[in-house]
């Protein structure tokens, strides 16, 4: 039982860190996230993209031939001018023209002061092919402050829309753009930003499909091909409490993070879509059924031109393909995406696997609890690959990995130490009869300690109800010494475990205290909670008891009775007491005395008499710091006490607990207690006639918590009513000890 509980607690322990890791430490974990979920593209293979796509190359080849780059603007144009002459549908250009032309006739001859009228300006000529030709041009956003004045805006055919668009927009922000010219931005029918964003690790996984600069919003490269291809006008930005939802045109839905990026569902390695040299495009060496109806994208796979990425499948990837790829998605509505649901789904499977792992550690064998580990996080890896790869949906695998394999392993440590501790019996059993501070104190101890102190501590006595009766039906002695012994043995291990040392069993009753020889914070407390423990524990215990033999007329005595096997009274007491050895020199004890103690035995013997199972002074009461359910009893005076002491009943720990003490749920009892004690303040002020009212309310409560107080102030008020007191103090005078 011990051992289920402790791996229980791990569980819960488990599962609440990787929670507040999901949310607060991504950072941590995600970077492990994105490599296992490019591992499952890797292992998908690789697939052909969309042969409608196509993409001209400036590669080595091109620049061999027709020189390095940037080439003039003439020849630009003349490539733009064949694609277009040839049949394609829609050109992207994942390049930027932001300086002039310098080997332009025209710009030369005039850095010279020559006349230039009459040569060619290649700006101007592309400029002029751009705009009779279905060019969509390029350009960069600069992300990040680099010290240089923004100049200008992106020029953009799309209407974009925003829809339920929160106070702060997630997404993404630039510091400037780097345009084209102005003769060529001007000429351009729409332009798009071909920024590609890779993640911490340099991989890019993702594209921003939109950002925000300066206020206005402006689509990429591929978004805006992707919107004149399909003949649409408006681009919608749909959001959520999160941030970007999806983003729509027309019927095409693509679904985003919040900072408005696509993940990207990469085809394969480089050269999944056909690749044409430019040069052979140039030169006219190409079939035009290459590029008839279909969309280019114009870029560069050559090493030196620096614009080759890190993709999941291959380390030098061509940036031009990224947004193929992109392209392809969107036309194909082939997404991998991670809708707001699927963090509920994230944090029910974290709880789901851990339970599961927890009953695997359950298991007798050790070699099933491995095999089945093994299965479960095949099984986990399994389910999240086909939701990824066929249903485009992804879930966080790292996280209930980590869970359930730390939980394994923290659960098998638990099992190797506590078979160790099964080992050792012979010591357990000496520990179950003090504990194991007395026993290292008391054999450490010097003069001081055994000469006896004078310190405060906690008392506790607890008494069982009905004790004659079940020594009467015990039958034969043995029966009741092992029913004793049943009883005895849970309740002083909790009160070990809670820090408490047991000092003696007087019959049926049992004295521990707190706070000696060793100080311990928070003594009250701890007292209070064992004491709570016991009265948790007793179910649990009659139930055991009912199902042994040995008890069976002990059983029908109870039963005949409507009374539980065995039921407690408990008295907790703070005060100053001596403790220390004490006795004669053949035999003594680690004991403590006092009137604190005194004061504990008669509170415990008080519980019969006010139908309490637990019952307080307000010393003890005065030096708790957790939350208890209280109800005030009675201000008294017991036998042989001079001094009024308040009596306090602890119904139990003031949260809502799975298996209560009483009968009633929380709320009743707390509606039932502020009742009870608005009648005790009526009383109080001497105004029985209204304290009778409530009281006799309360006791006609079907589900009252208290059987016998109500009747008790009944009782009281009644009698003060026919009889007034000349002075009342509130103060009731106890003549016996319960």
């Amino acid at each position: 039982m011990r051992k289920s509980l402790t791996q229980l607690l791990f569980t819960f322990m488990v599962i609440g860190s990787c929670v507040a890791g999901y949310f607060h430490f991504s950072p941590f974990w995600q970077p492990f996230e994105y490599k296992i979920k490019d591992l499952m593209l890797q292992s998908r293979g690789e697939i052909m993209g969309d042969d409608n796509i196509v993409i001209v190359d400036i590669d080595e080849k091109s620049l061999k031939t027709l020189g390095q780059w940037p080439w003039s603007r003439d020849k630009v144009a003349k490539l733009l001018q064949n694609l277009s002459d040839f049949g394609a549908a829609i050109i992207g250009l994942d390049v930027v023209f932001a300086e002039a032309d310098n080997s332009s006739p025209q710009h030369i001859l005039k850095q010279f002061g020559l006349p230039y009228e009459n040569l060619p300006d290649y700006d101007a000529i592309l400029a002029q092919t751009i705009t009779q030709t279905p060019t969509v041009m390029g350009y960069v956003f600069a992300l990040t402050p680099d010290f240089i004045e923004p100049e200008g805006h992106p020029k953009s055919a799309a209407i974009i829309i925003e829809h339920e668009r929160p106070a702060h927009s997630s997404l993404i922000k630039p510091y400037r753009a780097i345009l084209n010219i102005p003769l060529i931005q001007q000429k351009a029918y729409s332009s798009g930003y071909f920024n590609t964003i890779p993640d911490n690790d340099g991989i890019v996984r993702s594209i921003p499909l939109v950002m925000e600069y300066d206020g206005v919003l402006y689509p990429s490269l591929s978004l805006e091909m992707i919107r004149i291809a399909l003949g649409e006008k408006k681009i919608n930005i749909v959001y959520d409490e999160r941030g970007v939802s999806q983003i729509e045109i027309g019927e095409h839905i693509i679904p985003t993070d919040f900072y408005g990026r696509l993940m990207v569902n990469y085809r394969g390695s480089q050269h999944s879509y056909e690749y044409i040299s430019a040069v052979d495009v140039y030169n006219n060496h190409i079939n035009p059924l290459q590029v008839k109806d279909k969309i280019v994208l114009i870029g560069t796979s050559a090493a030196g031109l620096l614009d080759l990425r890190s993709t999941p499948f291959e380390s030098v990837y061509a940036g031009v393909e990224v947004h193929a790829n992109a392209i392809d998605n969107i036309l194909h509505q082939d997404y991998i995406a991670k809708p707001i649901w699927t963090v509920g789904v994230d944090i029910i499977s974290l709880f789901v696997v851990c339970f599961i792992t927890l009953a695997i550690l359950l298991l007798p064998s050790a070699l099933f609890s491995f095999i089945a580990l093994v299965v479960l996080n095949l099984c986990i890896i399994f389910i999240h690959y086909y939701s990824m790869i066929y249903q485009g949906v992804l879930f966080n695998t790292i996280l209930p990995l980590v869970a359930i394999n730390i939980l394994f392993i923290i659960g098998q440590a638990i099992n190797y130490f506590l078979e160790i501790r099964q080992k050792e019996l012979v010591k357990h059993k000496f520990a179950s009869k003090v504990s194991p501070a007395v026993m290292n104190n008391i054999l450490s101890s010097n003069n001081d300690v055994l000469e006896g102190v004078e310190k405060e501590i906690t008392i506790f006595f607890s008494d069982i109800r009905n004790f004659t009766a079940l020594s009467e039906a015990a039958g034969a002695p043995k029966h009741l010494i092992h029913l004793m012994n049943a009883y005895m043995d849970p309740m002083s291990q909790i009160i070990i475990r809670a820090g408490g040392t047991v000092d003696k069993f007087i019959g049926d009753a049992i004295m521990a205290y707190w706070n000696a020889p060793l100080s311990i914070e928070n003594h009250a407390d701890k007292a209070v909670s064992a004491a709570l423990e016991q009265l948790h524990y007793l179910p649990k215990l009659n139930a055991l008891l009912k199902t042994n033999p040995e008890f069976a007329q002990i059983v029908s005595m109870s039963e005949a009775k409507t009374v539980p096997i065995i039921d407690i009274g408990i008295g907790i007491n703070t005060g100053l007491a001596i403790v220390g050895e004490m006795g004669t020199s053949s035999r003594s004890d680690y004991t403590v005395i006092g009137d604190a103690i005194n004061l504990g035995s008669r509170l415990e013997s008080l519980c019969k008499y006010y139908n309490s199972h637990l019952t307080i002074s307000n010393f003890t009461k005065s030096l708790l710091k957790g939350s208890y359910i209280f109800r005030f009893l009675d201000l008294v005076t017991v036998k042989g006490k001079s001094e009024p002491v308040e009596v306090w009943q602890i119904h139990d720990f003031d949260t809502p607990q799975k298996e209560p003490l009483y009968n009633v749920s929380y709320e009743e009892l707390h509606e039932e207690l502020t009742l009870h004690h608005e009648a005790i303040a009526l009383y109080k002020e001497a105004r029985f006639s209204e304290a009778l009212s409530c009281f006799e309310a309360l006791q006609k409560r079907e589900n009252k918590t208290n059987e016998a107080i109500y009747t008790i102030y009944c009782e009281r008020c009644s009698h003060y009513i026919a009889f007034p007191p000349a002075s009342f103090n509130g103060v009731f005078v106890h003549t016996t000890k319960g």
